[in-house]
């Protein structure tokens, strides 16, 4: 199937190549400013195409410098559970124990980043007692997550009571298929009750109910490569909920309808990290480590988010310690903090 393609975009290229050109043509350009020129331009380019997703549904794909979308298959899952939070995890970062940009009003998208990280060598993903030792384990595997907040009800839990939607933008490396990453959604209706789930859900023997997006498939990054990473989430009310990854060099989409979860309604807190491969595992990562880890968000306005200590919503943690958090206004504001051990 031929990809349908925006023209514009084509134009954008040019008129950046065009200007690029000029600019080189002008004045002598260092080694050194060269490579700072291309990176700053390479992250432009991810925040592009985190907050450009394609208007359809299904799995698309798009490679720097190019900011259009071509279409690819998608894949179906079988769900490995990303469990709720069940309690505060102590010191460590993760099921609950974490920062959470809040929005003043309604939150349409929010990107997640890592600005700096530093003495990240290894990384393994263990179980955890708590949530049954379960999870894709071992050396190289985790997840990056953006997760909303559960505090809504909408016309998906299809008046049951007490039930609210909370959804999870996921990249997961050896998810399905080892040696391959995948990128979805991870969909929840929480407190469901003892009915049976409906079509696309499935229980988790605790009252709620889950399902996956169909997945793009990514490469499997190690996580030495984590600076150079961003995943983005975004809820169109009445079109789509989009995921997006990309690892440097390479943007990877999935859609799905908003109507799945109408996440749109209620989304107005986003979790962002790297924390454990499904099941409620911990990635453990080695030592000395640090990272920083900024989530910025669109809201429609340019305030900056609240801050929010001990609000996670993803059962999964790593091994860091939460640092301080600091807020900014801009275009796109943000939260950001350091984790370290």
């Amino acid at each position: 199937m031929t990809p349908r393609k925006n023209w514009y975009s084509h134009c954008a290229i040019h008129i950046v190549a065009a200007v690029f050109i000029s600019a080189c043509c002008l004045q002598p350009i260092s080694f050194a400013q060269a490579a700072d020129e291309d990176a700053a331009a390479r992250d432009n380019w991810r925040a592009v195409m985190s907050h450009s997703p394609y208007a359809g549904e299904g799995c698309f794909q798009a490679s720097y410098p190019s900011i259009v979308w071509e279409r690819v298959e998608c894949k179906e899952l079988h769900p490995h559970v990303h469990p709720i939070v069940r309690k505060p995890g102590g010191q460590i970062t993760g099921n609950g124990h974490d920062y959470v940009a809040e929005s003043s009003g309604l939150t349409s998208g929010a990107l997640g980043t890592f600005p700096k990280v530093t003495g990240v060598k290894s990384e393994k993903s263990v179980g955890v007692a708590e949530f049954g030792g379960g999870g894709i384990l071992g050396p190289n595997e985790y997840s990056l997550q953006l997760n909303t907040n559960f505090t809504g009800t909408t016309a998906a839990c299809d008046g049951h009571s007490g039930c609210v939607v909370w959804e999870q933008f996921i990249y997961a490396t050896d998810y399905e298929v080892k040696g391959e990453g995948a990128v979805f959604m991870q969909n929840w209706l929480i407190g469901w009750g003892t009915s049976r789930c409906p079509s696309g859900f499935a229980s988790d023997g605790e009252g709620d109910c889950y399902g996956n997006s169909s997945a793009v498939t990514a490469p499997d990054v190690k996580p030495e490569s984590l600076a150079s990473l961003s995943l983005s989430g975004a809820a169109d009310a009445g079109g789509n909920d989009t995921v997006v990854f990309t690892d440097g060099t390479t943007a990877y989409s999935s859609s799905q309808a908003d109507s799945t979860l109408d996440i749109s309604q209620v989304w107005k807190e986003s979790e962002f990290n790297v924390v454990g491969d499904a099941g409620g595992s911990r990635a453990d990562f080695n030592t000395p480590v640090s990272i920083t880890v900024n989530v910025a968000l669109t809201d429609g306005t340019t305030s900056a988010p609240t801050c929010v200590a001990n609000a996670g919503t993803t059962g999964e943690s790593n091994n860091l310690n939460l640092g301080k958090c600091s807020t900014a206004s801009a275009s796109s504001p943000y939260i950001q903090f350091t984790e370290s051990n």
